[in-house]
This record gives structure tokens, sequence and C-alpha cells, in this order.
């Protein structure tokens, strides 16, 4: 599809040699000084991110979690997954008997391990070349002398300022005079800074052991949490093998459970069933067979995906394209399926999703999130950590696959993406979103395969989603008129969503080994190359 030059956008990001894509310009720029420095796309990943957890303190933390896909160039693939576990003493026993019949976003026992500084390491120690300190000296930098605050995150900190007026630690660090900061002041986070400089020395083991991890557990604790000192120190990162399934002579990957990614493999091989290239990509057919094939997908995520201890399917038969079939001919084109169950998590969009590709081929697809806003919107006094609420994606249903144990990892919402062609790399992308995230993956790659649209107008269309399964339509203000009276008429119902869906970045890969990248406009980011 050829981009209208009168109307406005932005034209995809060409490089010949390295490229990177973040939602933050401060981050894309720490990327590509890492890159221009000699770093490899890894050093440059976890460079970006760490900035990003000071610049979009709102989005992602070091208190959050992590998952990445790196692929060679060659081809091999491996995953990562940074994501905690629960506390060792949290069980839906003695969460109902607390009066728990779920667990809320802004409650302490949604705190779960924070796994993104243990991922980052091991990122760095299993395909990086520089140290640790070396990666984050302009993460501390910007924590410490200041940075300004960008037009999207200002607006976000200032929805959000009723959550960290709650709490002493997050007034203390991130609220000035009781309010959020305002667009384009300069912000410092020092204390934030002095935890990142400890990182930085001594590694890993300075935030999961000691002062720290002590400070953490503490703060947790004091609120009638269940997190310990033994929690932390036990944090454990797994390396796995990405999950693929073929859409239309494309190898899509995703990380296997704890991550919904296979929702994502499931939702395309539904779609795969049906002719969309016929289809107005921004009509309301196309969206009405998006929808119902996410609604199913969504559906069999919420009864099966979990801890992959406590699964009681294998991926294999997830993934089948039998199993597809089956699901798709459950989808009329004309009309709303009825009678779906009804359970999803919620589409926040409170995460950072990045993007890498160096000189030498390797691509970097790296996500990182406190869950929703500000996490828990608990932040450790000394340190200013934000902790994540990432327990809340658990259920107290005893017998779920998904109930709350005692280290167990829970259904998780950050996903990256890697797709391959003739087994190498081709795109690199990831959509934030929440719950929205693998949806925003079918929607992304069937912009580009289906539709022939660059990487940035992929980014760029009109997004649906739903409020729960069973619920409305969440409509994007850019969705016209024709489309919403089309979706109407299949029986569903539309409400205008309060904020945009998401948002995402893309690499890809030419076969001339031209980079091509994209970064979406909801947000404040923005790709560079050279």
């Amino acid at each position: 599809m050829h981009r209208n030059f009168q109307l406005p956008g932005r034209s995809p990001v060409h490089a010949r040699t390295a490229v990177a894509a973040t939602s933050h310009p401060l981050a894309t720029s720490a990327a590509l000084d890492v890159l221009r420095s000699g770093g490899n796309a890894a050093d440059a990943a976890v460079a970006a991110l760490a900035v990003q957890c000071v610049v979009e303190p709102h989005m992602t933390g070091i208190g959050g979690d992590c998952f990445a896909i790196v692929a060679e160039p060659d081809g091999t693939v491996r995953g990562l997954n940074g994501s905690g576990r629960a506390p060792a003493q949290a069980t839906p026993e003695r969460l109902s008997e607390a009066g728990l019949r779920e667990i809320a976003d802004d409650s302490i026992h949604a705190v779960t391990v924070p796994g993104a500084i243990k991922a980052w390491e091991t990122l760095l120690a299993s395909h990086g070349s520089w140290s640790m300190a070396r990666v984050l000296a302009q993460s501390i930098d910007y924590a410490e002398n200041g940075f300004p605050v960008a037009p999207r995150v200002g607006s976000d900190w200032a929805r959000l300022v009723g959550l960290l007026q709650r709490d002493e630690g997050a007034i203390r660090h991130y609220l000035v005079d009781g309010e959020a900061p305002a667009v384009g002041s300069l912000h410092r986070l020092p204390a934030l800074a002095e935890t990142l400089r400890a990182i930085a020395d001594q590694g890993a083991s300075a935030f999961y052991e000691g002062p720290i991890a002590a400070e953490i557990a503490a703060t947790v604790r004091a609120k009638g949490g269940f997190l310990s000192e033994e929690d932390l120190a036990g944090i454990d990162v797994v390396a796995v093998d990405p999950v693929a399934s073929d859409y239309r002579g494309v190898t899509m990957l995703e990380l296997p459970p704890n991550g919904h990614g296979v929702t994502a493999l499931i939702l395309l091989n539904i779609l795969e069933n049906f002719d969309l290239n016929g289809l107005d990509p921004d009509g309301p057919e196309r969206f009405h067979l998006e929808m119902e094939a996410a609604r199913l997908a969504y559906s069999i995520r919420d009864l099966h995906v979990a801890d992959p201890d406590a699964m009681t399917v294998s991926l294999k038969d997830l993934v089948s394209k039998e199993f597809a079939a089956r699901l798709a001919a459950r989808i009329d084109p004309a009309a709303r399926i009825e009678g779906l169950p009804t359970d999803i998590l919620t589409p926040d969009s409170d995460t950072v999703y990045l993007s890498v590709v160096d000189g030498e081929g390797m691509a970097v697809s790296l996500i990182n999130s406190l869950y929703c806003g500000f996490g828990v919107g608990v932040a450790t006094p000394k340190s200013g950590i934000l902790l994540q609420n990432r327990g809340a994606c658990f259920r107290l249903q005893p017998g779920h696959p998904n109930c709350i144990g005692p280290r167990k990892r829970p259904l998780h919402t950050i996903i990256p993406a890697m797709a391959l062609k003739a087994d190498k790399p081709w795109l690199s992308f990831g959509v934030m979103g929440g719950a929205y995230q693998p949806c925003g993956h079918a929607h992304v790659l069937g912009n580009i395969v289906d539709y022939g649209m660059d990487v940035q107008q992929a980014i760029d269309a009109p997004r649906i989603f739903f409020d729960g399964i069973d619920g409305p339509l969440l409509v994007e203000a850019a969705i016209g008129e024709a489309t919403r009276v089309g979706l109407r008429e299949r029986g569903h119902r539309l409400n205008d969503v309060a904020a945009p869906l998401g948002g995402s970045q893309a690499i890809m890969i030419g076969d001339d080994g031209v980079r091509v990248a994209g970064s979406d406009p909801r947000k404040d980011g923005c790709a560079l190359g050279w």
C-alpha cells in the first residue's frame, strides 16, 4: 500500500546497518549510542529498556517482569522467560480467609517477585557483549540528572496520580508537591539512580539479596503481603524455545506459557481459514472476523493457559490447524457468536515493547512491564522501586490451572513476537496493551501479510478490541461510521475506547538486508537507524 503524502502520518525508517524502535525517543537514542559504540542488539535493547524504566515509570520498571526473543542471523531463535513467581506463602485458602474473592489490581497481594533485572543479566550473559555497568550508564544519568517528561507519559502520569497519592514512597519519588510532574518539566529519580548504580556495580545479586531485597520484602509485608527475602533470592529466569505456527507462508513465533502468546497463534490459525485479502482492512467484515476469532482464542486461553507446570492440555493441540479449523467453523460472517466464556484480563497498555536489529543481523524483541500503570502503586521508600501487580492475573478458584499457589507463575500478558521467512529473521515486533497483545500481534501481522502494508502503516492502522469476551467492542476514534454500522448489524455493541489501544514497534529485515522500522504514534516513541 502506498502512503498518501497529503495526509498526516509518517514514513517507515529505512536503514542499511542497524536500527532501533522504542516507545520513547530517549530510549531509541540510547540504543543507537550503544550500537554506534560497538555494542550489539542485546546490549542496545537492555540499555534502551533501562532508560525506559526511568523515563516511562508508569509503563515499566525494574520492579516488573521481562520476556525476550532473540534471533541470530542464521535463524537460531531462543526465548527468555523473566517472569517472577508468587510468594511461597501465597495460597488461595489464605487469600480467601482474608476475605478476597479475587486479587484486585491495587491489592498488595498482587505483588509478585520482579523478574526483570535477572532477565536483563541473563540476556546480556547469553547474547550481549557489554557489562551491566556499561549498559546501565545512560539510565543512571537520566535518573540522577533528570529527564524531560514526554507528552504521552505526562498525560498518563496525571491520569494515574490518584493511585500514587495513596503511598508515601510513591509520593516521595514520583510526585511533585503531591501532583504529577508537568509535561516538559525535568524530573529526577535520585534514589532509583542509586539502585541502578548498585545493580551496575554488583549485578542482579544487588537487587535480589541484601538491603534492596530486604526493603522490597519489608515494604510488601508492612502492607499485609506475603513476599519475603527468600522469595526474592529464589528468582529464576528460564530459557525457552518459542512456539511456531505458519501463517500464509510466514513462520510466527511466540513464547510458550505462562505468557499468552499461544493465543495469538490460535487467533491467526483461525483467521487463516478466511480470505481476508479481498476485504477492506478497516471494514466491518474484516473486524468482525478478527473479533470473533479473538473471542474464541481468548476463551481457550482463559480455560487452559497458565504456569506450564499446571496446564492440562498440550501446546501442540492448542496450536494445531485442525483445532483452529473447528473453531473457525463456529464463526458466522454475518452474526456474532453468543454464549462464550466471559472471563478476560483488562486491556491495559502499561508496558513497554522495543525491537533492535544490529549490523550483524541479530534481532532482539523485548518487552518489560509493571502490568497496570505504576504497578500496584507502591514504591520502596529508600530505593524508589515501583512494584508490579502481576499477581492480579491469578485466579482464586482451586483446581483452575491459573489459580494462585506457592512459587507459581501467573498467566502473563506481555509477549514479544518474531516472524521468520525461509527460516531467517524477517519481522521483530510486538504490541503493548495488556490483554490486547495477542490480538494486536494478529492485527499487525495481518496488515502486512494480508494487505501489503509497510510496517508503519500496519502499526498506524485503526484497532478494535473487546471489554470482556462477552462485552462490547472497544473502538478507536479512527474507525469510520460505515464500519461501526456494519458491526452493529452483526450483533456487536460498541463503546468508544477511552485511550488508544496499545502501542507497537516493528522492524522488518528485507531480502537485501535493509532494515525497515516503525513506531506507534499512539506513544511518544520513534524508530531510528543508519
